[in-house]
């Protein structure tokens, strides 16, 4: 499949993602309609209307936007900043999902369930992925909308980057599976091109190799007195002088703490979702050699990013189920986890990837190189 190809399918995935969170943004305000709190609990009602309020264009209710021009606060030009950072957000989106979603749909080919599984996974991981980088991007404009944007600016931008990614994730995996569909449709039925050949081994090496770079987010960084050294080893004085949140984002992918008075044995237990986040990413990279028709840097990076991302979400939902097992709270309360990392995991999950990919590149022969030397040497005999 050309790229022009598997640009419709992503372009028409990323206007399904647009559309469905702008469906969900705009049904927020039902949440303040007499009886929701009967029917989703008062907690529920207030998880769910913070999930949707970032995907909406409504106005939040504050007085802060409805202050006329002259008056305290100028109520005017701050809803016209957050109208701004919403039309950044979804133009961001729309943007961007393609671009990351041509490239795995032309490296991973959909064809037969193996394949197709793998590029709905991706292109799950993806819409995470592209989701929560539009939300960044236009976090300054939203930040600003709430006035005082220079006081703690660098938190408040941290905080308000970390917005919507439980609906997020649910709308990623629904526009997954329709670019899907019309990959499948787009693609026409001409013999693939074959996939690299990746010895065993290198493939194995190269996944293991990834792996530890993700562990030096998941172990290293993540360990509470590491992570304490990065949220307030940064001070200074200003606008830029508070970045330990922002740090914590994009560098961690977790957290845990030494063993305690708790016992070993629950200590252990509750590793084991880290344990999983990493078993998920050294099969998907030792996957992604196999699956890919041709190990470049781009796709393997982006491959691993989304692998990541896939393998974060499962440890979040594993460590949900662990918490609600408990009755320590409801599985609402906790699911509000759910897309935290991601950050970090495109960070880490591009290094992994292009680490991975050049293990790979240097014990694979390119098999179009291959196919030339062979036309050479028929030629030259």
């Amino acid at each position: 499949m050309t790229y022009r190809r598997a640009l419709i399918p992503g372009a028409l995935g990323g206007l399904l993602l647009a559309g469905l969170l702008l469906w969900a943004g705009a049904s927020s305000h039902a949440l303040s309609l007499p009886g929701t709190a009967r029917v989703f609990g008062p907690e529920g009602t207030t998880q769910l209307r913070g999930w949707l309020a970032p995907w909406s264009y409504g106005l939040p209710s504050s007085e802060q936007y409805g202050n006329p021009a002259g008056a305290p606060g100028n109520g005017r030009d701050y809803a016209e900043l957050y109208r701004t950072a919403m039309r950044v957000r979804y133009a961001v989106l729309v943007v961007l999902y393609p671009v990351g979603a041509a490239l795995l749909i032309r490296r991973l080919t959909p064809g037969g369930k193996r394949r197709s599984a793998s590029v709905v996974l991706a292109l799950w991981g993806w819409g995470l992925v592209a989701g929560t980088l539009a939300v960044a991007v236009s976090a300054p404009w939203m930040v600003a909308s709430g006035g005082q944007g220079s006081f703690r600016f660098l938190p408040r931008l941290a905080g308000s980057m970390g917005a919507g990614r439980p609906v997020l994730a649910a709308a990623s995996l629904v526009a997954a599976l329709g670019a899907l569909g019309v990959a499948l449709l787009a693609r026409r039925e001409r013999p693939q091109p074959s996939p690299s050949k990746v010895p065993a081994p290198a493939a194995r090496l190269a996944a293991t190799v990834g792996t530890l770079v993700i562990a030096v987010s998941l172990v290293g960084l993540s360990y509470d007195r590491v992570a304490a050294r990065i949220q307030t080893g940064f001070t200074g004085s200003g606008l830029l002088s508070e970045p330990g949140d922002l740090l914590r984002q994009w560098l961690l992918l977790g957290g845990w703490t030494a063993p305690s008075h708790t016992g070993l044995g629950s200590w252990m237990f509750y590793r084991l979702p880290d344990a999983l986040l990493l078993a998920v990413v050294w099969w998907g990279l030792r996957l992604l050699a196999d699956l890919l028709d041709r190990a470049t840097v781009p796709a393997f990076a982006l491959g691993a990013v989304c692998v990541t991302v896939l393998g974060l979400l499962l440890d979040q939902l594993v460590t949900t189920l662990l918490d609600t097992s408990q009755g320590s709270g409801s599985f609402m309360y906790y699911a509000g986890r759910f897309g935290e990392g991601v950050p970090a995991a495109l960070v880490f999950g591009l290094l992994a990837g292009s680490a991975s990919a050049l293990v790979v590149r240097s014990h694979t022969r390119d098999p179009a190189s291959e196919s030339d030397q062979d036309l050479l040497i028929g030629a030259n005999s």
